[in-house]
C-alpha cells in the first residue's frame, strides 16, 4: 500500500468512527457525504505517426470546504513527462510534455474524493442588499469581482440586451424570481446539442438559434447575469448522473465534462446555476475550474504537428460513480 493508499484508508475509518459517534438522525435531517471516483479517458487517432507539442488538462477537483481529495493520477499512452501547475483562479493544471511520435494518443485521468453538502440547500440566506435586481455590491466587492461583472461578448444587434430586460420587465426584480426565471427559459425555450467542433458559440448564436452544448448555455447566462448587475463565472467540471448508479433520473450532460455557472449573491457566496438541467445545489456538480471566460477553462488543449489529413477524429468517455455514503462529520 503506498502513501496515498495509507491516507485515503485513514481518513475513511477517521469519517466512519465520526459517523458511529452521532445520534440517530431522521432521513430529512442526514447529512451525507458522498465518495465518488471520476474517470476521464481521452483519446485522437491518426493515420500515421505525428508528434505532439505540449498539452494542458484541467480535471482535478478543487478542493475547499466541499471536496476532499484521496487520490488522483494522470497517464498517457505515449510516455509524457507530467508536472503540475496552478494559474491566477487557483485552478490545478496538468501540464504533459512529449518526445516521441505516435499515431494514437490516449490520456486517463483519475480521480477519488469525498464531496461534501446537502441536497436542495442554500447554506446561508442573502443579505437585504441582495435580494433585488440589481444587486448592491460594495466597494471592495466591486474591486474584487471586476472580471466577473463586465460583460465579454458583443452584441452588435442588441437583441442579447433586449432578451435579458424581459427577465427583469414590470418590477419583477426580486433576485430568487430573477435566477429562476432564467433557468426555466433554458428549460422550455433551448435545445441541447452536442457536437464535435472545439469551442463555445457565442451568446448571440446560442440565443438566435435557441440550442447548444452546456458550455454554449452557460456562456449566454453568465452573460446575461452580468448585464442585469450579477457577478457570474464560467465553471467547467464534472456532473453526476445519479442514473448512472441505478437512479430514476438521467442528466443532460454526463458522460463528458461539464459546464455551469456561479453567481456570487452577498450572504451566501458563489451558487451554483446549470442552465442545462435546472439544478442549483447537491452533490451532482463537481468543479474543477473557474474562469472569466470559456476560453480560460478548456478541459483538455494541446498540439500536434503532421499533415492536416492525418487527423482522423477523437473520443472521449467520462464516467463518474458514487462509490458509497458515509455521514458527514462537519455536521456533527
Amino acid at each position: 500500500m503506498d502513501r496515498r493508499d495509507q491516507t485515503e484508508s485513514w481518513y475513511l475509518r477517521f469519517l466512519a468512527r465520526k459517523g458511529a459517534q452521532r445520534a440517530p438522525l431522521r432521513d430529512a435531517d442526514q447529512c451525507m457525504a458522498i465518495i465518488g471516483e471520476i474517470t476521464h479517458t481521452t483519446t485522437y487517432r491518426y493515420a500515421k505517426p505525428v508528434t505532439f507539442g505540449t498539452h494542458r488538462a484541467m480535471f482535478l477537483p478543487r478542493r475547499g470546504a466541499s471536496t476532499r481529495l484521496l487520490r488522483w493520477s494522470a497517464s498517457t499512452s505515449v510516455p509524457s513527462k507530467v508536472h503540475w501547475v496552478t494559474d491566477s483562479r487557483s485552478n490545478a493544471v496538468t501540464v504533459m510534455e512529449f518526445s516521441e511520435p505516435g499515431s494514437e494518443l490516449t490520456f486517463t485521468f483519475k480521480v477519488r474524493g469525498i464531496y461534501f453538502g446537502i441536497k436542495g440547500l442554500e447554506s446561508f440566506p442573502l443579505e437585504p442588499r441582495a435580494e433585488e435586481v440589481p444587486v448592491q455590491y460594495t466597494p471592495d466587492e466591486w474591486t474584487d469581482l471586476a472580471g466577473y461583472l463586465r460583460p465579454h461578448a458583443d452584441d452588435p444587434d442588441g437583441s442579447h440586451a433586449a432578451w435579458t430586460k424581459s427577465f427583469v420587465a414590470g418590477d419583477q426584480d426580486r433576485t430568487a424570481d430573477v435566477l429562476r426565471r432564467i433557468l426555466g427559459m433554458f428549460r422550455s425555450e433551448f435545445s441541447y446539442r452536442g457536437r464535435d467542433a472545439e469551442g463555445t458559440q457565442s451568446p448571440g448564436e446560442t440565443l438566435r438559434t435557441r440550442s447548444g452544448t452546456c458550455r454554449d448555455f452557460a456562456w449566454l447566462m453568465i452573460e446575461t447575469l452580468r448585464r442585469l448587475g450579477f457577478a457570474a463565472r464560467f465553471v467547467s467540471g464534472y456532473l453526476y448522473d445519479a442514473a448512472l448508479d441505478g437512479g430514476a433520473v438521467g442528466m443532460t450532460g454526463s458522460g463528458a465534462t461539464h459546464a455551469w455557472v456561479q453567481v456570487f449573491l452577498p450572504g451566501a457566496g458563489w451558487l451554483d446555476y446549470d442552465p442545462t438541467n435546472s439544478l442549483s445545489a447537491g452533490f451532482d456538480l463537481i468543479p474543477v475550474a473557474i474562469a472569466r471566460h470559456p476560453g480560460q477553462a478548456v478541459p483538455l488543449a494541446g498540439s500536434w504537428f503532421g499533415d492536416p489529413g492525418d487527423y482522423l477524429g477523437m473520443s472521449i468517455n467520462v464516467a463518474v460513480h458514487k462509490i458509497g455514503e458515509v455521514l458527514d462529520p462537519s455536521e456533527g
